[in-house]
């Protein structure tokens, strides 16, 4: 039996993930999958509707789900549907994260008030909302790097607010009870209305109804195009620039000039009234016939869109979390028993997960044409990636469960770290003009993001070095000597790609700024990596160090690591300068907090790791 362990591991991560790649069900009757997969223009990416709601979703709440007053968990697209359509029990969803306690003070709230103590609805804030729009305009005259936690958590709140009327209006009028009977009037009496308006503007005898009707219905595609930067509305047929996409308010504006309802707009209409008044059959047709129409002018984008719909259902990178999380635990508990079965069951399972991690990397740069790494979300992807594709090459070399719990532990680590980083918005965003190139971001970028690799899996194996050195009677003269050796040439590869990388950082910025090297933050904390990796390299060819002296000064590392990766991004100066956030200075402070803590441990007297039973018993150097 304990020969068939590693073949059924294998078996049931596949398992597993073929289990993620079912397509998405319809929780209902309605056909809400396909409405999630109409496009729409955001910040300028075409996206699917399904990807808008995830993003919304996490940006509001940090999580994709959302659970209703009556206990029903809702789809994303299905919460969409409902902020869109439905406002009114939208408004009574608590989807609002707030955490700071002095911005719950402005409700007048308590933790005890929302779901899951954070989580709060429209309803309840909207008593006090005009407060939170003067807190803002206040922490908006303070510069972003220097802002309290306060007016961070008010700007945060604010913007939120702002993004979910954004979605109210991006369809139709939420002011409307009928929006679609409303268009459909206004497309009978469009002509009488129009001439009455100019009538009385010109002070001539006018139908006052009808003018009045005009003026209303006008407003309200006013503010819809005012309140909303989703562009719903698909360019004319006969538009050549067929990313000529508008807001539905900007659409139904035109309506007074070429005397027609845009199509598309009447189509969200048609939406709205099916989904307000429960009638599946007549939402899936309508549904059917617009992306069959759309499908007709985007056939080749309608295959990415598609696509990325599947994708984000599947949650590759949720679902590699798991599986390195499990690898984890199986490496740990073979030092304790069944080494080479359970050994053998945890790099599997790491190799499972790193193929779906290198699927959903590859998947993400076919619908970006990009390179894998264009921003912080997809540097955490790279940074999991690239360590633990080393840590299964050097698992398959020594065959002693370490690589796999390294592979395990920084897998997970940066899959949560990646989760966080995408509750800002849209982690498939378009470049901004300076990192506008394909060539720089597949050599200078992905050069260095492999030395941040390699820097942070060395650490992580010295890590392992010192607690079982330290906690447990597991690191005998082989198991020690073997990591040694593994980390030794992991910072090797470390040193090579981390010099490579800034220097080919220096050309590309030669070319961008005119000039080589400007001692901005971010190519400090770079240079900061090469000479630390230079220096560990130098103490042990001049035997200044041994082995756990190599293994505190990798832990070093992962401190110089961390602080050029994300330290620097938070400085609030510089090029590459993202704003300074609490929750990750709190983070990266942790972080780095726990690393001194394990080189302290690491630092302690011999005869401690004498005491138990390690043959690593030399003095510590």
């Amino acid at each position: 039996m304990k020969r068939f362990l590693p073949l059924a591991a294998l078996l049931l991560a596949v398992g597993y993930i073929g289990s993620t790649l079912r397509a998405p069900k319809n929780p209902g009757a309605f056909d809400v999958n396909a409405f999630g997969r109409l496009p729409v223009l955001v910040n300028g990416r075409l996206k699917p509707l399904d990807t808008v709601a995830r993003g919304s979703l996490l940006q509001l709440q940090g999580r994709q789900t959302v659970t209703t007053p009556d206990d029903r968990r809702l789809q994303p697209s299905e919460w969409l549907l409902d902020v869109a359509f439905r406002p009114n029990l939208a408004d009574g969803y608590q989807h609002f994260e707030i955490v700071n306690p002095d911005v719950l003070a402005i409700f007048e709230l308590r933790t005890a008030d929302g779901q899951g103590d954070k989580r709060f609805s429209l309803k309840q804030l909207q008593p006090k909302i005009a407060e939170l729009q003067r807190q803002a305009r206040l922490a908006d005259q303070v510069e972003s790097a220097v802002r309290t936690p306060f007016q961070r958590g008010v700007m945060q709140l604010y913007g939120n607010l702002v993004h979910y009327q954004r979605l109210r209006h991006a369809f139709v009028s939420p002011e409307s009870a009928d929006f679609l009977g409303d268009l459909l009037k206004l497309q009978d009496n469009v002509k009488a209305g129009v001439e009455a308006v100019r009538a009385r503007q010109a002070g001539q005898p006018h139908d006052e109804a009808a003018a009045k009707a005009m003026t209303e219905i006008g407003e309200k595609f006013v503010i819809m195009a005012e309140s909303t930067t989703f562009h719903v509305v698909p360019p004319a047929a006969d538009n050549p620039d067929q990313t000529a996409w508008r807001s539905a308010g900007a659409a139904l504006l035109e309506t007074f000039r070429t005397g027609a309802v845009n199509a598309a707009a009447l189509a969200y209409a048609g939406f709205a009234h099916a989904w307000r008044n429960e009638k599946a059959e007549e939402f899936n047709k309508l549904a059917g016939l617009f992306r069959a129409d759309l499908q007709k002018r985007f056939a080749t984008e309608f295959g990415k869109w598609d696509a990325e719909s599947r994708f984000n259902a599947a949650q590759p990178f949720y679902a590699s979390s798991v599986l390195y999380a499990l690898a984890f635990f199986l490496g740990l508990f073979s030092w304790l028993a069944l080494p080479a079965p359970l050994a053998r069951s945890a790099f599997w399972i790491t190799a499972v997960a790193w193929v779906v991690t290198t699927a959903g990397i590859g998947t993400r740069m076919w619908l970006e044409g990009r390179p894998p790494v264009t921003n912080l979300y997809s540097s955490a992807l790279f940074v999991g990636w690239g360590s633990v594709g080393l840590c299964l090459l050097l698992e398959a070399i020594y065959r002693n469960a370490v690589a796999s719990v390294a592979a395990g532990a920084i897998g997970f680590a940066t899959l949560l770290i990646a989760h966080h980083l995408s509750l800002s918005g849209d982690t498939l965003e378009m470049m901004r003009a300076v990192l506008d190139s394909n060539f720089w971001l597949a050599t200078h970028v992905v050069v260095i993001t492999a030395g941040y690799s390699a820097t942070f899996l060395a650490g992580f194996l010295a890590i392992i070095y010192i607690f079982r050195g330290v906690l447990t009677r597991s690191l005998d003269a082989a198991t020690a000597d073997s990591l040694s050796r593994m980390v030794y040439g992991i910072i090797c590869f470390a040193t090579l790609f981390s010099f490579v990388g800034t220097i080919l950082g220096g050309i590309w910025a030669d070319q961008s700024w005119g000039r080589f090297w400007g001692w901005d933050p971010k190519e400090n904390g770079a240079l900061l990596i090469v000479l630390w990796n230079a220096l560990i390299l130098h103490a042990r060819w001049g035997g200044m160090i041994r082995q756990r002296g190599l293994m505190n000064l990798a832990i070093g590392g992962n401190i110089i690591t961390s602080w050029s990766w994300f330290g620097t991004n938070m400085l609030g100066v510089g090029l590459h300068s993202y704003g300074f956030t609490d929750a990750a200075f709190l983070a990266l402070s942790s972080f780095v907090a726990s690393q001194l803590a394990i080189i302290a441990v690491g630092c302690l007297p011999s005869r401690l790791w004498r005491s138990s039973g390690t043959a690593v018993a030399r003095p510590a150097q």
